[in-house]
Parts: structure tokens; sequence; C-alpha cells
């Protein structure tokens, strides 16, 4: 599943419009729009939509070791 189609998800759990989301982010419409088509949502922009959706964002990777680094919006 790519970044754009978790977003679509978001979207209709949340009950929001895509360029609802765009503008709470502080984009237009059109560029978000374009953005979600290309699937290039950076990871600063997933923060952002997580922190004005009042929800978790979280990213992990986990090293051979069993190390996690995570990116999130609660840190």
């Amino acid at each position: 599943m790519t970044t754009s189609e978790q977003i679509r998800i978001l979207c209709k759990a949340e009950r929001i419009s895509l360029s609802e989301l765009a503008r709470l982010i502080g984009q237009s419409p059109q560029n978000f729009l374009k953005k979600i088509k290309r699937n290039t949502i950076s990871t600063e922009e997933l923060v952002l939509i997580g922190d004005v959706l009042g929800i978790l964002f979280e990213q992990t990777y986990i090293t051979k070791n069993g190390e996690k680094i995570t990116i999130s919006n609660q840190d």
C-alpha cells in the first residue's frame, strides 16, 4: 500500500476531504492533490497531518539487531 493510499483511507476514516486536509496543513488543494497523485508526500508532511488531525503518526525502522529507530509526531 502506498503512502497516498494510506492518506486516502485516513481521510475516509476521519470524514475529511483531501482538499480540506490540504488546507489544514497549509497547502493549496491543487498542490496537495498533485503530491497525492505522484505519491511524493514528505515525512514532514506526514507528521504535520498527524498533528492537525490529532492522531499519532509513527514510522519505524528495525535494525537487524532489533534496535528501533522511530519518527513520530509525539517526539
